[in-house]
């Protein structure tokens, strides 16, 4: 069986040749090696689309358009609309007078035809254009069909060019005393960059012990059972990691309080991200995540890079700038209403037995002597 890397070179230099047959005959067979679960089996049914397309097999194309609509992936999904928009966008029709028709006169004797004929092939040796000065007609716009058609291409390409790296950093701040952080990268190129590959080893060198993940395109590292100050360490190699292969310096400071109200507590965080090394990196997504246990408020209701949720914050950095959140939320203090609980408990316990003894019971009594 042929690799998915031999498969994809010979179709992308049959499309580049124009050989759609030889395209569609060669993937066909080869289609369902690969499944629509997989990237790889998404990039090959968008080129047989493409190939089919070609040769005006349209029907045949939307029956792979079809698959890749059923598929769990969002983008996919959305590329495969797109596709079928433009498959069943109407054919653009020629105008009149850009066609050339000739009526034939049957007044016209053989010896006129046959001097028609001289001129054409005296004209047909002529090696230069002879261009006159008539008129054409009146420059007709475009029609509505051809407008849509480009519109549809630029809608599509806009999602497939958007981000050719995105990183994504999660932290679950559901537990305290319990945090989970969980880095992914991934690569929308079908290879990885060379900066993500010497990343990825010196964050397997760093941390040989934790729960790593990769493929072809993506790299995950998760942290477990972290507690605060561990999970700022964790965050602080990663950032420096980073910097050192992008070439300067950079730095991440959270900073957190908290103020006690008996049976709750207010959490106070601040995160500063000092990204000004990083700049001039082109589709690259820095997307950072935190989990929080409640409603959490904002102190900056203003920032557009922030989308925040019931108990998410989405926070889009930027580069080449100190990238700056604060935020505050509720939680309960879990130990105080524990003990207090017990103490209910224990007093009510304690005041049922003390009115049923005083009540005393209806049951004879021996007699005293």
């Amino acid at each position: 069986m042929k690799t998915y890397e031999q498969v994809l070179g010979t179709v992308e230099l049959a499309l580049a040749k124009g050989e759609y047959h030889y395209c569609i005959k060669f993937l066909l067979p080869l289609i369902k090696s690969f499944p629509l679960s997989s990237k790889e089996g998404v990039n090959l049914r968008t080129i047989l689309i493409t190939a089919l397309c070609g040769i005006n097999k349209k029907e045949e194309a939307k029956k792979f358009c079809k698959e890749l609509l059923k598929s769990y992936d969002n983008k996919t999904r959305e590329n495969a609309k797109y596709l079928m928009e433009v498959i069943d966008s109407p054919e653009i029709k020629k105008p009149e007078n850009w066609k050339i028709q000739f009526e034939s006169d049957p007044s016209l004797d053989k010896k006129s035809l046959n001097s028609l004929r001289k001129k054409r092939e005296v004209l047909e040796k002529k090696k230069f254009i002879n261009v006159t000065d008539t008129p054409t007609g009146e420059t007709k716009p475009f029609q509505k069909g051809f407008s849509l058609i480009i519109f549809l291409i630029l809608l599509l390409l806009i999602p497939l060019l958007s981000g050719c790296v995105k990183v994504e950093n999660t932290l679950d701040l559901s537990e305290l005393d319990s945090i989970t952080n969980n880095l992914v990268i991934e690569s929308k190129y079908l290879n990885k960059f060379p900066w993500q590959l010497k990343f990825e080893e010196k964050m397997k060198d760093i941390f040989p012990d934790e729960e790593i993940e990769q493929d072809v395109s993506t790299f995950s590292l998760k942290h477990k059972n972290l507690n605060l100050e561990d999970t700022k360490q964790v965050l602080r190699i990663t950032q420096n990691t980073a910097g050192d292969l992008a070439g300067g310096s950079t730095n991440i400071e959270i900073n957190t309080t908290q103020k006690n109200f008996i049976f709750f507590k207010k959490f106070f965080f601040r995160f500063d991200l000092d990204l000004n090394s990083i700049q001039g990196i082109d589709n690259l997504e820095l997307i950072f995540k935190i989990i929080h246990p409640n409603k959490a408020t904002l102190t900056d209701q203003n920032n557009s890079n922030l989308e925040i949720t019931k108990n998410l914050i989405i926070w889009n950095l930027n580069q080449g700038q100190i990238n700056s959140l604060e935020f505050s939320f509720w939680s309960l203090n879990k130990l105080l209403i524990g003990i207090s609980t017990i103490l209910l408990i224990i007093v009510l316990a304690y005041l049922l037995r003390f009115y049923r003894f005083k009540l005393g019971t209806d049951l004879p009594q021996l007699p005293s002597k």
